[in-house]
């Protein structure tokens, strides 16, 4: 379930992204948008521990707008997608699989950007896990322009063939903004929210 308000830990977003240098740059002008966004919420970013791409984008625009950034970065790709050594907490981890588990276990939602074979294996995996109901975090795709059009149309014929169950389909939400992105995820947390433990009080009222 998702981290609620008080004295426990702000919520966390895990941010699926690119780490490719040569997209387009409005690739990276949205990263540094979500960044700033999730900062300017008190939201912790949960991301993929690199300073290229999109994902270096939206670690450093976080930390400039006050924000808490959480990388996770396999051995072997430190020197590749330079590690993010300016991060809150940088998390060096022996492999793919170990990274994105602790990517899952720090985070209370997924938010994928336009991306490569990296961002779809990390975006699909999450999104499996939830239509097989091993968790009820939001997940919602961030994608301006329609980077993700032909993914969308494949799952869509998937569901047609009876491979998916639309249900399945329907577990990630698509959004053309960051505002629209944002407000989803919170009423992801909304509609599983856990009920406020009665305080010590209301107990000894209820008590006969």
């Amino acid at each position: 379930m998702s981290r609620t308000s008080g004295n426990q830990a702000p919520r966390a977003v895990c941010v699926f992204c690119a780490s490719s240098t040569i997209i387009d740059p409005a690739h990276i002008d949205t990263a540094a948008a979500v960044g700033t966004a999730l900062a300017e919420r008190g939201w912790t970013l949960v991301s993929g521990g690199g300073t290229v791409g999109s994902m270096g984008a939206v670690a450093r625009a976080a930390r400039a707008a006050g924000g808490h950034t959480v990388g996770v970065i396999p051995r072997a790709l430190a020197a590749m997608e330079v590690a993010d050594h300016d991060s809150d907490e940088l998390v060096v981890t022996d492999d793919m699989r170990e990274r994105k588990g602790i990517m899952d276990a720090r985070s209370d939602a997924f938010l994928g950007l336009p991306g490569g074979l990296g961002t779809l294996e990390e975006l699909l995996e999450v999104w499996v896990s939830r239509s097989l109901g091993m968790h009820a975090k939001p997940i919602v795709v961030l994608d301006p322009d329609d980077s993700f059009a032909g993914l969308r149309a494949l799952i869509d014929s998937l569901v047609d063939q009876s491979f998916v169950r639309p249900e399945a389909r329907d577990a990630v939400s698509w959004v053309a903004t960051v505002p629209e992105a944002l407000q989803l995820i919170e009423e992801g947390w909304a509609s599983t929210e856990l009920p406020p433990e009665p305080t010590p009080e209301e107990i000894l009222e209820a008590e006969p």
